[in-house]
């Protein structure tokens, strides 16, 4: 028997009291037992948010720690090499972690079991298999260069390295989880899982005597990835095959492929954006400075898990209204999830501007110089919040093509700006290349949406955000 907020209103409460409250516990209903798409989605987003807040305070408390343990130097060089690992290790899978979420969704539509537990297993396969052939391409690239990088990032980056097949794989297997709506499968072990994993090694090896470095760090990770990835494998492997049931595997590579290439450039050119400046930074400035800006930017990911928490409940319901070929309903929940996005954004910029000084100080005195920069940080993030998860829509719906396109623009600009302003004016010029790349972004999506798809994904207030053309 399942627990009803409305039943247990209405045999508990007063007729009138519980008659008013129904609305609200009927869509509290909604969430703990998802009734339809719509219901699953929004409770997946939900769990996604719950799930990215405790996220954002674990990731907030580890790195204070560790930028605490290692010293503004230390801990710039592992966040620099850190930031690179997770970059490539994600661009390792070649979009397949993103694709799976339209194909499994897709085959369940249109009964294609065969196909279903194909690219289940094939999926897995090819992650695993590129991402250790980039491995080993890497690690060899670093030993022939190894004199044109400082000496300090050598081992780090080899251990970087070492780690890239787990983190594609821990990718792949959270796309799984996602096709399937488990939420806290899907989002658990990248966002709390593995941080506070990584939190607990690198305390245990500083209480076994290991020297409070990079180095030491790197170690850290390197035994979190794995240990969350394994992890993955035993609880979300076993749970899709069965749910796919028995039977004959069909693969059509070239078919996913053709979808998840446009995916791959598309989901690297976001995951570039978000740590492009961190990147350039480390590249002009000293590790003191990546270490000041990496820990503004922590900051800031208070804001930022509002649109990934959304976009991690949308995407399978966007694939399923549009192979189902409902558009009314996409409209409406594209309006939706436009406002699941920008309302609670804003929400958190105004917590950050308030609280992002003392926040800073808890990683030491000299973080505060970074505190200036969350203004300029905390506009584009909400410009950019301003059109939902709007690459999400247009993935599912087979425009993404056009997607690369606008994220191949995006990045261009923020590059740019990152590597004209950062000599001229330091954190500054990051900060506000950053912000111009993010506005840019949201201005091409929303107009893109409204070309392609006929939907104005845009938040508009007092009226509607996402409608026809009629």
């Amino acid at each position: 028997m399942r627990f009803s907020a409305a039943t247990t209103a209405e045999r508990f409460l007063p007729e009138r009291m519980a008659s008013r409250a129904r609305p609200l516990l009927d869509q509290v209903d909604a969430l703990l037992i998802p009734r339809n798409g719509r219901d699953q989605a929004g409770r997946m987003s939900l769990i996604a948010f719950a799930i990215r807040i405790l996220s954002a305070a674990i990731a907030f408390v580890s790195q204070v720690f560790m930028a605490r343990w290692m010293g503004s130097f230390e801990y710039g060089i592992f966040v620099l090499v850190w930031v690179a690992v997770l970059i490539v290790g994600n661009l390792s899978c070649f979009g397949f972690h993103t694709a799976v979420i339209r194909f499994i969704s897709e085959y369940r539509e249109t009964g294609r079991e065969n196909h279903l537990r194909g690219i289940l297993v094939s999926s897995r396969l090819f992650t695993l298999l590129a991402s250790s052939a980039i491995a080993l391409i890497g690690a060899g690239g670093l030993y022939l260069f190894a004199d044109a990088v400082e000496p300090y990032y050598l081992v780090p980056f080899f251990l970087g390295i070492v780690t890239l097949p787990m983190i594609a794989l821990s990718d792949t297997l959270e796309g799984i989880a996602r096709a399937n709506a488990w939420a806290i499968a899907a989002l658990a072990p990248a966002y709390v899982i593995r941080p506070v994993l990584l939190l607990v090694f690198m305390a245990g090896a500083l209480a076994l005597g290991a020297t409070p470095d990079a180095i030491t760090a790197l170690l850290a990770a390197l035994a979190a990835t794995y240990c969350t990835a394994l992890y993955q494998v035993l609880s979300i492997t076993g749970s899709a095959d069965r749910a796919a049931g028995a039977g004959p595997r069909q693969a059509d590579l070239r078919a996913w492929l053709s979808v998840s290439l446009p995916i791959f450039l598309i989901e690297g050119f976001v995951f570039l954006l978000t740590n492009a400046d961190v990147l350039v930074v480390g590249f002009y400035m000293e590790p003191h400075d990546v270490a000041v800006y990496f820990a503004t930017v922590k900051t800031l990911a208070l804001v930022h898990f509002v649109y990934f928490a959304v976009k991690a409940g949308a995407a399978q319901r966007y694939a399923q209204l549009m192979h189902a070929g409902d558009t009314a309903k996409l409209a409406t929940f594209a309006r939706e999830t436009v406002a699941w996005t920008f309302w609670p954004s804003v929400a958190m910029g105004a917590f950050v501007l308030v609280a992002g000084q003392p926040l800073l100080m808890l990683f030491g005195p000299e973080f505060t110089a970074g505190y200036p920069l969350l203004f300029v940080l905390v506009a584009g993030v909400i410009a950019r919040a301003s059109v939902g998860p709007a690459e999400s829509l247009l993935t599912m719906s087979g425009q993404q093509n056009i997607c690369v396109v606008v994220y191949a623009g995006t990045l261009a600009v923020n590059v740019v700006g990152n590597a004209v302003l950062i000599p001229q004016i330091g954190l500054w010029g990051a900060a506000i290349a950053t912000a111009v790349a993010m506005v840019f972004e949201a201005a091409a999506l929303a107009a893109v949406v409204w070309w392609k798809l006929g939907l104005r994904m845009i938040v508009r207030f007092g009226a509607s955000a996402a409608s026809g053309r009629d």
